[in-house]
């Protein structure tokens, strides 16, 4: 069976909110090229902050569409959802209200890691007796013991189940590789098999027509390879493979115009596509959601992104999803968790903040005037370090993917570090064992600050925020800024960093007298460190 899944996993781009126009177009074209089955996206109960209809794929959505005749229509649920609290069928029950006879989907394919895969197992029996074609699909199996994918395919092999996958998660498997896999599930599995791949290595397309080879039966791809990460095997080329194996003609012409009228277009806004830091996440075996987000995050330079992937390599890299960042975007959105009360050093002091931007260096000997002169609390975010070290006191820092960046650079440092210690990964901590650290917590919810004794709440992940927040919880008289130039009016940096500033002056809290004392464009006040 070809299946092809750019909806659903090219979501991870765009919040899953395709047009109508699209989708309509992408239906008719995928049919034209011999596509068997469509996963127009997931079926979840989860609505936090927006996403587009591809991420509920509802039946009254389905029943919006134009589907051509015969082209089965599946959905995608995450394992993670039928463990989470309630009871298996009650969540089943409602993601899948009605039977399968009475809804437009006909395939469920449930996304599971080993740890979930015996619960997913369980959801098998409930959909079948309901009509509904079941695969699973096994992620990040690359690193999985001949052992353990025998034991898989064991316990997979009482079920009935119509497909099981593996996905190549990380993108680093070769074809020789995806073979033995193929060769082990055999040994216990006698259903049909998939295989999903990520190009990473740009051997996704290789990895599939090998797996062919092998007997597997189902396979994935996505226009244009539209997927997390570096994106999938191309579905304009692995129709064109499967077109000559079942000797049969296809129309490519609807899809050319669907990759040149839709698909192109997003591929230049939003980047995905292998490149050789996908390609180092593939050899090293890190998860290329790590990547994904910095190349996102104009904060990451070239520089960052290597030095996250060597510790990475180190340490390693494999959870990102599942166990360590969760995405830096979502990141904190648990109850906050800090032991260090910022009050018993700053009450009642000023607080010199030290940005990154060029002012600090431009003014770099009135500002160490001022310090030795005035004594305030001098506060370095991250790694600055274009004033005197001796004259920094501490330095703050909290976005996950920036500690993995500048973790060797912070045990260089001599200043104590204020980090939500406590709330990271474990694969983030061990590399500041030798650190002291100042642990204050970090809930995030938009649009909204909150001040405690040992955490706060901010309205995102950026270190200004939580520098905000700590000097407040701390009792601070007064926040000067120096380094914080701002961005053009155009950049979308700008708008993100002047929301920060207007939600803490709207906060419901006595808040301390905020400037900016070298050259700024936020809307704060400002002053010149020249007068002070």
């Amino acid at each position: 069976m070809f299946l092809d899944c750019t909806l659903r996993d090219g979501g991870y781009y765009n919040n899953w909110d395709f047009s109508f126009d699209l989708i309509n177009d992408y239906l008719n074209a995928v049919n034209a090229v011999g596509v068997d089955v469509v996963e127009l996206g997931f079926r979840s109960l989860k609505n936090s902050g927006f996403k587009g209809a591809c991420a509920y794929t509802t039946d009254a959505f389905l029943k919006s569409l134009s589907i051509p005749k015969g082209l089965m229509v599946g959905v995608m649920v995450n394992a993670s959802e039928l463990v989470d609290g309630e009871h298996l069928e009650v969540i089943l029950q409602k993601l899948f209200p009605v039977e399968a006879i009475q809804s437009t989907v006909k395939l469920v394919r449930i996304a599971a890691h080993i740890h979930e895969f015996s619960k997913a197992l369980s959801a098998i029996d409930w959909l079948k007796q309901r009509g509904y074609k079941v695969g699973i699909n096994l992620m990040q199996i690359a690193d999985r013991t001949e052992e353990e994918i025998i034991n898989i395919a064991t316990k997979a092999s009482v079920y009935p189940l119509d497909v099981l996958y593996f996905a190549d998660s990380m993108g680093s498997m070769t074809p020789e590789e995806t073979a033995k896999v193929v060769s082990w599930l055999r040994k216990r599995m006698l259903g049909e098999l998939g295989i999903h791949t990520h190009d990473n290595m740009g051997m996704a397309l290789q990895n599939t027509l090998n797996a062919i080879e092998q007997g597997v039966k189902w396979v994935d791809s996505t226009i244009a390879g539209m997927g997390r990460g570096p994106g999938n095997a191309r579905t304009e080329e692995l129709a064109i493979e499967i077109a000559a194996q079942r000797s049969k003609k296809i129309n490519l012409i609807p899809l050319m115009t669907l990759l040149r009228k839709h698909f192109k277009p997003m591929q230049q806004q939003y980047g995905w596509g292998t490149n050789p830091y996908y390609y180092l996440a593939g050899k090293y075996g890190i998860h290329p959601s790590f990547i994904q987000e910095m190349l996102n995050d104009t904060r990451y330079n070239d520089e960052d992104i290597i030095a996250v992937i060597d510790h990475l390599h180190i340490e390693g890299g494999k959870k990102f999803a599942l166990n360590t960042l969760d995405g830096a975007r979502n990141f904190y959105q648990c109850d906050a968790i800090g032991n260090w009360q910022p009050a018993e050093m700053m009450s009642g002091r000023v607080v010199l903040l030290l940005g990154t931007g060029p002012g600090v260096a431009n003014h770099r000997q009135a500002l160490e005037q001022y310090i030795r002169i005035n004594k305030p609390l001098v506060v370095a975010l991250n790694t600055q370090s274009e004033i005197a070290e001796e004259l920094i006191d501490l330095r703050i820092a909290c976005h996950p993917v920036r500690l993995l960046a500048d973790c060797e650079a912070h045990t260089r440092l001599s200043q104590p570090l204020i980090t939500p210690y406590s709330m990271l990964p474990a694969d983030i901590r061990s590399g500041f064992k030798t650190k002291q650290l100042l642990d204050f917590g970090i809930k995030v919810e938009e649009n909204c600050f909150a001040f405690h004794e040992t955490y706060c709440t901010t309205p995102n992940t950026l270190v200004v925020a939580y520098a905000l927040a700590v000097f407040t919880s701390g009792k601070a008289s007064r926040i000067l800024m120096a380094g914080f130039d701002g961005y053009s009016a155009d950049d979308p940096r700008r708008v993100e960093v002047d929301a920060i500033f207007d939600a803490f002056v709207k906060s419901e809290n006595e808040i301390p007298e905020l400037a900016a004392i070298t050259p700024t464009k936020y809307k704060i006040p400002s002053y010149s460190i020249y007068a002070l």
